[in-house]
C-alpha cells in the first residue's frame, strides 16, 4: 500500500510539472510518514548520496564550461567546424552538429550544449534560410552528444554509483559518442539534399588552419582532461579543479574575452547549476533507498527473468524501459533510481557492467530530445520561436538515427569496452 501510494504521488508530481527532485522529494516524505518511519532517515539518506568524493568533480566540469563559454569558445569552435564542413550541402547543420561534438568534449552537459550552440546556431540558420523547425531540432538532437564524449556528467554518476572508474566510463562513451555524431551528419546530409538547403563556398585551407590556431586552446581542454585520467596523476576531481583553471587561464588572458565582472555571476550560475544537481542525487538517494527496501528492483529482474533470460532479449526490454521512462523523467533521477537494479538484471543475464552503463546513458541522454519531457526540446524551441510540435517532427528522423547507433552500441559491445580495455588494461 505504501509503495502504491509513494509512485503515485511521484506521477502525479510529474504530471502536474513539479520538479523531479521536489516530486522525489515529496514522494518519499509522504512514503516516511506512512510507514512510520522517522523522518530523520530523509537528511541521512541524502547526506550518504551526495557524500561521494567522485561528485565533488561535477561542479569542476560546470564551472569550466562556463568559465570557456564566457572565455569566447563558443564562436571560435563554430568557426573551425564551419571551416571544416560548411561548404556541404546543409553546411551549417553540418557545423552544428560538428560543433556540438568539440563543444561537447568541454561542458559535459546536454543543456549547456544546447543553449550556448544553439544561441549562435539557430538565428544564423534561419537567417541563411534553413526552416526554423529543422534549425532547432538539428540543435537538439546534436547536443545529446556532448554528455558522451568525455567529459561527462552522467558518466560521472554512474561512476558513483557502480564502482567503475571514472576513466573508463569516459572512455567507453567516446566510440559511441562519435558514431552518434556522425550518424546524425549522415541524416542531415540526406535531408538537406532532399530538401535542397544551402551550401556555403570553400573557404580554402588557409581559414581552415586559421580556425584551428584559434580555437586550439579551448580544444586542448579535452585532451588535458583525458591526459589527467589516462596517466593516472589526477583524480576525476582534481581534473575538474586542473580544467577550471585552466579555463580561466585561457579565456582571461589567452583570449582575453572573459570579462572580470561577469566572474560573480559565472560562479553564482555554477554553484547553483551544481547544488541543483546535488540535490537531486540527494533526493533520487532516498527514493531509491525506499525502493530497494520495498524489493522493488528484485521484482523487477525477478519479472523479466520469468519472461525470459535471453540475454539480448533482455537488452531490447532494458532499452525499451529506459527510453519510456526517458520520456518522462530527468536523466540523473532515473540513473540514480534505476541504475543498480537494472544493472543487476543485466549482470545475470551476462552482460558486462561497463557495456550496459554506456547503453543505459546513451538511452537517457536520446530521452531528453522525446516529448513530454525532452529538456533540450524546450531550450531550441524556445531560441528558435516555435511551439513545440513542429520541432518534434523535424527531429524524428535524428531520433531513429540515434536510436539505431544506440542498438549498435547496445548488441556491439566493443563499441564500449574495447577503448577503456585499451588505455586501461
Amino acid at each position: 500500500m505504501a509503495v502504491t501510494i509513494l509512485i503515485v504521488v511521484f506521477l502525479l508530481g510529474l504530471v502536474a510539472g513539479i520538479p523531479v527532485a521536489v516530486t522525489l522529494g515529496l514522494a518519499s516524505m509522504v512514503y516516511l510518514f506512512i510507514t512510520d518511519i522517522p523522518i530523520v532517515v530523509m537528511p541521512q539518506k541524502m547526506y550518504a548520496g551526495m557524500d561521494v568524493f567522485v561528485l565533488l568533480s561535477i561542479p569542476g566540469f560546470i564551472l569550466a564550461g562556463n568559465l570557456m563559454n564566457s572565455g569566447g569558445i563558443t564562436g571560435r569552435i563554430i568557426r573551425f567546424a564551419n571551416a571544416m564542413v560548411g561548404w556541404i550541402r546543409g553546411g551549417l547543420g553540418l557545423t552544428n552538429i560538428a560543433a556540438s561534438m568539440l563543444f561537447g568534449g568541454i561542458t559535459g552537459t546536454a543543456v549547456a550544449d544546447a543553449a550556448s550552440i544553439g544561441g549562435v546556431m539557430i538565428p544564423g540558420m534561419k537567417k541563411a534560410g534553413y526552416p526554423a523547425d529543422f534549425s532547432a531540432a538539428v540543435t537538439a538532437a546534436s547536443s545529446t552528444v556532448g554528455p558522451i564524449i568525455p567529459p561527462s556528467v552522467p558518466m560521472i554518476i554512474v561512476g558513483s554509483l557502480s564502482g567503475i572508474s571514472v576513466g573508463k566510463m569516459f572512455m567507453a562513451g567516446a566510440i559511441p559518442g562519435i558514431l552518434m555524431g556522425l550518424a546524425m551528419m549522415v541524416t542531415c546530409y540526406v535531408i538537406s539534399v532532399k530538401r535542397d538547403f544551402p551550401r556555403q563556398d570553400w573557404q580554402g585551407f588557409a581559414e581552415l588552419g586559421r580556425s584551428f590556431f584559434a580555437s586550439f586552446w579551448a580544444l586542448a581542454m579535452t585532451a588535458l582532461i583525458i591526459y589527467g585520467l589516462l596517466s593516472g596523476l589526477a583524480t576525476p576531481t582534481e581534473t575538474a579543479v586542473i580544467a577550471s583553471v585552466y579555463a580561466f587561464v585561457v579565456g582571461a588572458f589567452v583570449y582575453r574575452d572573459l570579462d572580470w565582472r561577469k566572474l560573480p555571476e559565472i560562479l553564482i550560475d555554477s554553484a547553483v547549476s551544481s547544488a541543483a544537481i546535488l540535490v537531486l542525487v540527494g533526493f533520487a538517494n532516498v527514493f531509491g533507498w525506499i525502493l530497494v527496501s520495498e524489493r522493488i528492483p528484485q521484482a523487477i529482474a525477478d519479472g523479466v527473468l520469468s519472461l525470459t533470460d535471453n540475454k539480448f532479449l533482455v537488452i531490447l526490454l532494458i532499452n525499451i524501459l529506459l527510453l519510456f521512462v526517458g520520456m518522462f523523467m530527468e536523466t540523473i533521477a532515473a540513473l540514480i533510481i534505476l541504475f543498480v537494479p537494472l544493472l543487476s538484471l543485466a549482470e545475470a543475464v551476462g552482460i558486462e557492467p561497463l557495456h550496459f552503463a554506456t547503453f543505459a546513458v546513451l538511452n537517457l541522454m536520446i530521452g531528453l530530445t522525446t516529448p513530454p519531457v525532452g529538456v533540450v526540446l524546450f531550450v531550441c524551441a524556445n531560441i528558435a520561436r516555435l511551439p513545440l510540435t513542429p520541432v518534434v517532427r523535424a527531429i524524428m528522423p535524428f531520433l531513429l538515427t540515434n536510436i539505431f547507433v544506440l542498438l549498435l552500441v547496445s548488441y556491439i559491445p566493443a563499441l564500449a569496452t574495447w577503448l577503456p580495455s585499451v588505455l586501461f588494461p
